[in-house]
C-alpha cells in the first residue's frame, strides 16, 4: 500500500492523518466531510475511522461488549453503545430515547446522541457504496493506545492532562516528527488535543493492518442488514 491514514472527528469535521508508506511522510488535515477522503492526492488505500461502522436493527453491538471487556477497570466506560439504526432518524435527543425504549427497550447516551450526525454521515457513505467497507474500518482510540501500549488499557481519561501525557509517550515514540508537525500545521482552534492524538492512534492501527497484525472485536464479524462489517479493530 502506497497511502494509509487514520480518522478521528473533530468539531469542524475530521481530522485526518496520512502516511505514505514508500517515503515515510505523515501529513495532516481537517477533512470538512468524510467523503473528502476520496479528494485526497494521492487517496489513501486504508482508512482507519473512530466513528462506529455497521449497525444493528435491534440490540447491542457485540464489537462494542467485547471492547469494554478488554478496557477494564480503568476504560471501558469510554466505549458507548451505538445506536440502534432506526434511531438515526430522530431528530432529537428525546426522540431517539423513544425508538430505543420501543424498539429496543433501552434509550441512547448523551454522549452517543451527540455524534449521531457523524454515525449518520459515515454510513451514508459508506451505504453509497459498500465496497468502501473493504477500505474504511472502525477502530476505537482506547482499543489502539491498549494494544500499543503492550495490551495495558491506559490508566487516565484523554482530556486530563495525566491522561494527555501517557498517550503523547506513545504516540511521540513512533511519530515524534509527524507530531510535531501536525500541531504545527494545523489550523488551531480547529480540532483538540485529544482528537489529535486519537487520529495517530488509528494510523498505528492502519500499520498493523498492513503487516497482518491487527485484532478484531468479535474475531469473526457480523455485518448489518446493510452488509457492513460491525466489529472494532485493533
Amino acid at each position: 500500500m502506497r497511502v494509509i491514514a487514520g480518522i478521528d472527528g473533530c468539531p469542524t469535521g475530521w481530522l485526518c492523518v496520512a502516511k505514505n508508506m514508500h517515503t515515510g511522510t505523515i501529513q495532516a488535515c481537517i477533512l470538512e466531510r468524510i467523503s473528502a477522503v476520496l479528494e485526497l492526492e494521492p487517496p489513501p488505500e486504508l482508512v482507519m475511522v473512530d466513528m462506529p461502522i455497521g449497525l444493528t436493527d435491534t440490540g447491542r453491538r457485540l464489537c462494542d461488549q467485547e471492547a469494554r471487556t478488554y478496557l477494564k477497570p480503568t476504560r471501558a466506560s469510554s466505549v458507548f453503545s451505538a445506536p440502534i439504526r432506526p434511531m438515526l432518524s430522530a431528530t432529537t435527543y428525546e426522540e431517539a430515547c423513544q425508538i430505543g425504549r420501543t424498539i429496543d427497550g433501552r434509550a441512547l447516551s448523551k454522549q452517543t446522541w451527540g455524534i449521531v450526525p457523524k454515525i449518520k454521515e459515515v454510513d451514508t457513505f459508506l451505504r453509497a457504496d459498500t465496497s468502501r467497507n473493504q477500505w474504511i474500518r472502525e477502530v476505537h482510540p482506547e482499543l489502539c493506545f491498549r494494544a500499543w501500549n503492550k495490551d495495558r488499557p491506559m490508566q487516565h481519561r484523554k482530556k486530563s492532562e495525566e491522561g494527555k501525557a501517557e498517550r503523547e509517550l506513545l504516540v511521540n515514540s513512533a511519530y515524534s516528527a509527524g507530531y510535531a508537525a501536525a500541531k504545527s500545521s494545523l489550523p488551531r482552534g480547529k480540532y483538540n488535543s485529544d482528537d489529535l492524538l486519537d487520529a495517530f492512534s488509528a494510523l498505528w492501527t492502519a500499520e498493523r493492518v498492513v503487516a497482518g497484525r491487527q485484532t478484531l472485536l468479535p474475531a469473526t464479524p457480523p455485518v448489518d442488514s446493510f452488509g457492513l462489517r460491525m466489529e472494532i479493530v485493533a
